[in-house]
């Protein structure tokens, strides 16, 4: 079974979306950082103005290393910007910003999605890191229970990655609402973050898609295992 697994062909869709989806999101993001809006604000800035908006003023605004790094940390009401939007003042700079605050606003209005999101959080982390090890030792040394208890960890992990899609989208349709409403962003910008935030939106999907796929390949050995035995 190690050395030929025959259920891992079923990864291979979410394997192709996933490469397709990071080429999209690249792909884009680096064609409108080259658009320069006409709002003239940097991402820092409209971050500020979109929090001041809706009226969230105990949330900070930080700079952080990296390439499209960019988060927002319930925990700690932080709003973190990479270095590839911080300072930026392209169309693709600040669809990313506005998609965080987004989350910022989803938030403060106690979105009941993302409040489960961020509890399943910490145990969906643990979950993905453990669980193949107990499944794998559980069919090493022929524990079904552990096997079982594998399974169960991974099912967390996969149910933080449902939960998830619906909490991007949301965070993406805020987005181009607060830069339509709020900033006046011409339509043609708004297009090109339509296009950034839709190909960012695709990575989630492809994450979803292989973590359901991964369950249903460690049933599908689980099944095996208890017909073996």
């Amino acid at each position: 079974m190690f050395f030929y697994d025959p259920t891992f062909l079923l990864l291979i869709p979410a394997l192709l979306l996933a490469i397709w989806a990071q080429v999209k999101v690249q792909s884009a993001f680096s064609h409108y950082s080259q658009v320069r809006s006409t709002t003239n604000f940097t991402g820092s800035q409209l971050a500020m103005r979109l929090l001041d908006s809706a009226g969230i003023y105990d949330a900070r605004v930080e700079a952080m290393p990296g390439h499209l790094t960019d988060h927002y940390d319930p925990r700690t009401k932080v709003v973190r910007l990479s270095s590839s939007t911080y300072g930026s003042s392209s169309v693709a700079a600040l669809g990313v910003v506005a998609h965080e605050i987004g989350h910022a606003i989803q938030h403060a209005e106690k979105n009941p999605l993302l409040v489960f999101r961020t509890i399943l959080a910490p145990v969906a982390s643990v979950g993905s890191s453990l669980a193949w090890i107990f499944f794998i030792m559980g069919l090493l040394f022929a524990l079904p229970a552990m096997l079982r208890f594998g399974i169960v960890l991974f099912s967390l992990a996969v149910l933080f990655s449902l939960v998830t899609l619906p909490v991007e989208y949301d965070a993406s349709k805020k987005a181009l609402k607060l830069l339509g409403e709020n900033v006046m962003m011409p339509e043609e910008e708004l297009k090109g973050v339509r296009k950034v935030l839709s190909a960012a939106a695709l990575t989630y999907v492809a994450s979803t898609a292989m973590a359901v796929l991964q369950l249903l390949r460690m049933l599908l050995i689980a099944g095996v295992f208890g017909r073996r035995d």
